[in-house]
């Protein structure tokens, strides 16, 4: 039995379905049983449960062969590096007491550095209370998603501006899609041949590196019309993150990152990482949210009139 946490996520999803695609039986964990429906239809047997009750992850890992975990950060509790370490604390004390024969663990570019790099020091943590677990044990960091852009595509298309925390505009950064980070990691659990190391440490990024200014240009192109980066000044940073819901603790933490990243602190570690690259291209992942934008708005715009006519 494979085991896949956050089953419904963007990784989650891809990596289950490729293990189903493989002829493996998967358990699909998530959150409530409206999230395993999709997962369901394509044979993943759905359990539900709390990643912060070590009795509930205990029950999801029972008879795994092999586990995929994540640990999400709760954007929306109001001390999210808090909550995201009980969730940790609660994950591996079940994995230790039951270990997998296989553990894969989704991690970060930079989960090297124990300190100064924001969220990235809460997948340092996964790591090292993961490291005791009596498993063969995979660390895949992953450079930042390339769909994380999907939250400022909207003020971008509205306004032309793609405003960015990354500092300066021309500099390189890497990135990788969602779904090519899920397919590598179904692929290092099927693999079964013995690691060299323990823990394995895979590094995954797209195969070139984007500044914002093509990030901004990449989105242009597709939506045909001017999109242009602008560098969110380091006094604004704040303001703009708590106008975007985000509250304090939270903000910290995203300020501390891309102060790490603007210094070069966020990288992959090539001294033990073995490097691996995506397919996806970054156009292709903005045609996909631009395309369920359209699909969602021209939904909507359908519904409406019917809605009225109640």
């Amino acid at each position: 039995m494979f085991v896949i946490f956050g089953a419904a996520g963007n990784v989650g999803r891809v990596s289950a379905a490729a293990l189903r695609r493989a002829g493996r039986e998967v358990r699909a964990v998530v959150r409530d049983n409206r999230q395993g429906e999709v997962l369901a239809e394509i044979g993943c047997e759905i359990a539900v449960a709390d990643l912060l009750d070590p009795a509930s992850v205990a029950r999801a890992i029972e008879g795994a062969y092999a586990v995929q975990i994540l640990c999400p950060v709760p954007r929306a509790h109001a001390d999210p590096g808090a909550e995201m370490r009980r969730m940790i604390d609660a994950s591996a004390k079940a994995l230790l007491a039951n270990p997998p024969q296989r553990l894969l663990a989704l991690s970060d570019y930079g989960a090297e550095h124990a300190s100064g790099t924001g969220i990235t020091t809460l997948f340092h943590y996964l790591e090292t209370q993961l490291a005791p677990v009596a498993s063969q044990l995979t660390f895949l960091r992953a450079a930042e998603h390339m769909h994380n852009w999907a939250r400022v595509l909207p003020i971008a298309l509205a306004r032309g501006v793609l405003p960015t925390l990354h500092h300066p505009l021309s500099k390189l950064f890497p990135t990788v899609a969602a779904e090519d980070v899920g397919l590598l990691a179904a692929e290092l659990l099927l693999d079964d041949r013995p690691a060299k190391t323990s823990p394995r440490v895979v590094s995954i990024e797209g195969d070139a590196r984007v500044s914002p200014l093509d990030v901004a240009r990449t989105l242009g192109e597709l939506a045909h019309r001017q999109v242009t980066a602008l560098a969110v000044p380091r006094d604004g940073w704040a303001a703009m993150l708590h106008d975007a819901g985000l509250g304090e603790n939270h903000t910290h933490l995203i300020m501390d990152l891309y102060d790490a990243h603007n210094a070069g602190r966020i990288d992959v570690e090539t001294e033990i990482s073995e490097r691996r690259f995506g397919a996806t291209a970054l156009a292709g992942v903005f045609a996909a949210i631009l395309a369920r934008a359209a699909a969602t708005s021209t939904a909507t715009t359908t519904a409406t009139p019917t809605a009225a006519a109640r």
